[in-house]
């Protein structure tokens, strides 16, 4: 079942600050999946009876093709904007068959018709590529050249040109890191793009972000999180995801304590923990 977004991100984040324990791994894996409700079960049935899910792999202007989930409401008497969730956490489920249990924001999105586009970003998961963590902008970019903001385009172009029954009207949302996707898409945007909302997303690390506080090291937050987010994918892959770190003892602080100090990377780590995919 998929949380609301605003659960989703209290429920990670008290994970996050948890205490660990030993066998975690184990113990999560062996979790059944939930119950549905029968309000999620509703909302499930209202997806499957009223939106057609399609794949694309959207080539962007350097050859690379993004993986991109787009459910387009059944009922084609009329015409709808596009809402667009672009994102490095998956856009599962995968396969035209396999629909997702809710779309957009909140149920009054998805009952109100929308044509809901769900992209994972630049080399996480399904995509192509090389991921590289809070892409700076490029503002002097050449024909092939890449960043948050020509990928955003470049979907849009695409998705005006392929899907049927839109308005012409592209509204982009996101929490967190897809947050900072949509922040980034709104630089040099496309002009069908008209609307963006980006709710806490990802914004100066050192500052005023989840990692730094003033230049202090969440290290917890910042070790737990990237131990799965940060690890290198190579190829393009449903199942690549964030396994729980097993820190083998209930003690977090001892933990760190007998970590002692990070080394230098070494040749073969170079890349650092921030960036993974291929090249």
């Amino acid at each position: 079942m998929r949380l609301p977004r605003w659960n989703f991100l209290v429920v990670w984040l008290m994970g996050a600050l948890a205490a660990p324990y030993p066998g975690q791994s184990a113990l999560r894996a062996q979790t059944p999946a939930p119950v549905l409700s029968e309000e999620a079960k509703a909302l499930r049935d209202h997806v499957v009876a009223n939106y057609t899910k399609f794949e694309y792999q959207i080539p962007m202007r350097d050859g690379i093709k993004l993986f991109t989930a787009v459910y387009v409401p059944k009922d084609e008497t009329k015409t709808y904007p596009f809402h667009m969730h672009r994102t490095p956490y998956s856009v599962a489920p995968y396969g035209i068959d396999n629909y997702r249990l809710t779309l957009g924001p909140s149920a009054l999105f998805q009952k109100d018709g929308y044509i809901f586009v769900y992209q994972d970003v630049r080399g996480r998961w399904m995509s192509e590529g090389t991921f590289h963590n809070v892409r700076p902008h490029n503002p002097n970019k050449g024909p092939k050249d890449f960043d948050e903001s020509t990928d955003t385009y470049d979907t849009i172009e695409f998705l005006l040109k392929t899907v049927k029954n839109h308005n012409g009207k592209v509204g982009q949302s996101g929490i967190s890191y897809p947050g900072f996707n949509t922040a980034a898409g709104m630089i040099d945007a496309h002009p069908a793009l008209k609307a963006c909302s980006p709710q806490a997303p990802v914004v100066d690390w050192f500052v005023g972000d989840d990692f730094h506080h003033n230049g202090c090291l969440f290290l917890a937050h910042a070790f737990n999180f990237m131990s799965g987010f940060g690890k290198e994918r190579l190829k393009p892959d449903r199942k690549f995801g964030r396994v729980p770190f097993d820190h083998d003892t209930p003690d977090g602080y001892q933990f760190f304590l007998e970590m002692g100090p990070l080394a230098m990377p070494t040749k073969s780590i170079s890349r650092g923990p921030f960036r993974s995919g291929t090249r």
